[in-house]
């Protein structure tokens, strides 16, 4: 475990090397096996370590308290304060560190044949490896302080990858959009680290989740805002952090428009990374939500709303990417909905699970893309089985894994959070909204699934004659990283297994974690009757399916049914099609006012500041007059003036200075004369 701190740093190396070399030297440059082979190495070794790392602290070395904590450095030291650069391995960084490390490495195997022969090829894996070293400070700092440097790393990361393609105006305005909308949730998670270090004095987890009993009474009796509590103040400004970072409502705009930047990069900020940073920050800090019920709320309803809000504009986008896009958001909610709920560990496993489906998702669409010369709209392509079998198999079992089908991974992960709503009872009859709300969300995410998969792979072939002659398969450094994942899809959810007891190896596994301070009904605290249990899973069992059949009825079976709907309901269909308009919303309500205001600004401050320049210039032609007559009048002609005047009596009194002894005879006999003289009148 002593090791953990070259996790980071390999990744670090690789974007320096690249950046660096790349930058300065055209032969690296054109050298692309070169430069993928420093970016997959760094993320290999990176992954090895790591793997290492997590099999010495739950095999070898598991230390007491189930904390392992590595100080590198003091980072910041005052006479009160003191934050190291430190690293923390626990069980939950254990779980994001696998999945950051291995999915991260699949995403770069990948990316050497999805972006070969781009322009920018050292630019782009430089960017990659420095976003895998900013996750892996955020997921691995043992204070809020270093999860704030990687916070607000994967951040510019995003701008750097979704505007990958700088040129193009839609490309670099989505980088914009994602930075600034993320900023706007990062100015709540700022205030929430500043209310931390004000009340504990200190911003390491340990020291501050261990004296949360200290300041209990003030946390919980202080209402300095709106009559809430400091410790709802403090997590709600957490959250809206989250809400940016992990595009949940209001924020999730940004989310949607990152499909500009090249697939691999969808894959790597969608599944294994940034996106999942908010539903990390809100599971490591499970001891101060568990203390704001009114925060915990808020979490699982934002939660739920934004997993059937984005769920539903899913069920009629065209573009392949974006459809996948307005799933992540979905999926993001459903684990806020499990963290809201108090279930932190069903909000985390499904977060995991997510992670292997949903990269496979993605990367499984940039081999349809590429394979298709850059075609996206799913209306010009079908029967794409026959031709792409591997792609078809490996995004098939994505796409089981997140509907919620068994044995597929998605099903064990997404039922623990609808079951863990239902009987969440300290949320009263909210809990039954909430499960309502993730059912019906889950029927969608179901059927925009599978009518994705019909209308790309089933069904009549719509493809073009000229993209049909390039259709093929796609090469192995793109299909192996997808069978991986598409093994996991299948597979991962075992670590999971309800009902037997024992079985659930990954709740067991984080019960450190969170298991001392939950709520009733959540973390195991609640006893609910096996019958009750195993009747929810038959439920979400048959809403996945409903949704799977009612797919294949519309697009397979009776291709002319969502055309009908589509005319029948146009405005309905026009309102999802265009996302509520919530885009065309914000434009006008938020950013033209901001825009109007700040040009107003603009044109007053261009005056005002011309008007001082001018002015400013005046006084200073003026003064510069001054200061010339002053310099070439007096000053100079003050010292001029002496040195002429010593010159000349310097020039007489030389020619004294003769050498002749009759001259020096004559001026003292002339004054010793003119002596005598003066002595004689004065007397």
């Amino acid at each position: 475990m002593d090791l953990v701190f070259l996790i980071p740093l390999f990744p670090a190396l690789g974007a320096m090397i690249n950046g660096i070399f790349g930058l300065f030297s055209p032969s690296y440059r054109k050298n692309h096996k070169l430069v993928h082979t420093v970016a997959c190495g760094a993320v290999i070794l990176s992954c090895a370590v790591a793997l290492w790392v997590i099999f010495d602290f739950i095999v070898l070395n598991r230390p007491a308290g189930n904390i392992y904590e590595k100080v590198i450095f003091d980072w910041i030291i005052t006479s009160d304060f003191k934050t190291p650069i430190g690293f923390q391995i626990d069980p939950l960084s254990c779980v994001m560190l696998f999945l950051v490390t291995f999915v991260g490495m699949l995403i770069h195997i990948y990316s050497t044949g999805y972006m070969h022969g781009e322009e920018g090829y050292y630019r782009f894996f430089a960017y990659l490896n420095l976003f895998m070293f900013a996750m892996l400070i955020l997921i691995l700092g043992n204070n809020f302080l270093m999860m704030f440097v990687g916070w607000e790393g994967v951040g510019l990361c995003s701008y750097l990858l979704i505007g990958y393609y700088f040129t193009k105006k839609s490309a670099s305005d989505a980088g914009k959009k994602a930075f600034v909308v993320n900023r706007i949730g990062d100015f709540g998670f700022i205030l929430g680290i500043m209310a931390i270090f004000t009340i504990f004095g200190n911003l390491d987890y340990t020291e501050v989740f261990h004296s949360i009993g200290t300041h209990k009474a003030f946390l919980l009796s202080a209402t300095p805002v709106f009559g809430l509590s400091v410790v709802t103040v403090i997590t709600l400004s957490l959250f809206l952090g989250a809400t940016g970072k992990s595009a949940q409502i209001p924020l999730y705009v940004w989310l949607p428009d990152a499909m500009e930047g090249p697939t691999p990069v969808s894959a790597l900020i969608h599944a294994a990374t940034m996106v999942t940073a908010g539903v990390y920050m809100v599971a490591r800090c499970s001891p101060l939500f568990q203390m704001a019920p009114i925060s915990l709320a808020v979490v699982a309803m934002v939660g739920a709303l934004t997993a059937i809000f984005s769920a539903s504009i899913g069920l009629v986008q065209n573009d392949i990417k974006r459809v996948l896009a307005y799933s992540t958001v979905s999926q993001l909610g459903y684990m806020f909905l499990g963290c809201g709920v108090g279930a932190y560990s069903a909000g985390i496993f499904h977060l995991l699970t997510h992670g292997f489906f949903k990269a496979c998702l993605f990367l499984g669409s940039g081999s349809v893309i590429h394979a298709l010369s850059g075609e996206q709209d799913l209306r010009y392509m079908g029967d794409l089985k026959s031709h792409m079998p591997r792609t078809y198999w490996t995004f098939l079992f994505a796409t089981l894994a997140i509907a919620g089908i068994p044995p597929f991974a998605g099903f064990f992960s997404k039922d623990e959070i609808l079951f863990k709503a239902f009987t969440a009872e300290h949320l009263g009859n909210l809990r039954f909204i909430l499960w309502g709300v993730g059912a019906i969300a889950a029927f969608m995410t179901s059927f925009y699934m599978f009518r994705l998969v019909n209308l790309a792979f089933r069904g009549k072939s719509r493809v073009s004659e000229e993209r049909m002659h390039h259709l093929h398969e796609s090469p192995a450094n793109i299909t192996l990283p997808l069978a991986v994942l598409g093994t996991f899809s299948l597979l991962g959810g075992f670590i999971g297994i309800p009902l037997i007891p024992g079985a659930n190896v990954f709740h067991s596994f984080l019960s450190p974690v969170f298991g001392g301070h939950s709520l009733a009904a959540t973390e195991g605290a609640g006893h609910e009757s096996m019958a009750l249990e195993i009747v929810m899973m038959m439920v979400s069992v048959m809403i996945a399916l409903a949704g799977m059949l009612l797919a294949k009825k519309f697009y397979i079976v009776s291709p002319e049914i969502p055309e009908r709907l589509m005319n029948k309901y146009k405005i309905v269909y026009t309102m999802l099609l265009n996302k509520y308009y919530v885009d065309e919303l914000y434009e006008k309500v938020i950013i033209n006012p901001c825009e109007a205001i700040c040009r107003f600004f603009w044109k007053w401050d261009d005056k005002a500041v011309d008007g001082v320049v001018n002015g400013v210039g005046k006084f200073t032609l003026f003064s510069s007059f001054l200061s010339h007559i002053w310099d070439e009048y007096i000053v100079d002609g003050t010292v001029n003036g002496i040195a002429a005047t010593i010159e000349m009596g310097s020039k007489a009194g030389k020619k004294l200075q003769s050498g002749y002894v009759t001259t020096y005879a004559f001026i003292m006999l002339s004054g010793l004369f003119l002596l005598v003289s003066l002595y004689l009148i004065l007397r």
